[in-house]
């Protein structure tokens, strides 16, 4: 029973340290272009990168 003790503040310090991670993905601007990472891997940077040197 006095293990509860012990577990309770560390799992509610560990929620409390996920969500401030969390809050500080989100102002630091990680979800703000979703759709375009997605479509950047579609778009080829160089057409003649694959092609063989001369």
């Amino acid at each position: 029973m006095n293990i509860i003790f012990l577990l309770a503040p560390f799992s509610v310090a560990l929620g409390l340290i996920a969500v401030g991670a969390f809050v500080w993905t989100l102002r630091s601007g990680q979800y703000d272009d979703i759709e375009g990472s997605a479509a950047r891997i579609l778009i080829e940077d160089d057409p003649g990168s694959d092609a063989p040197a001369p």
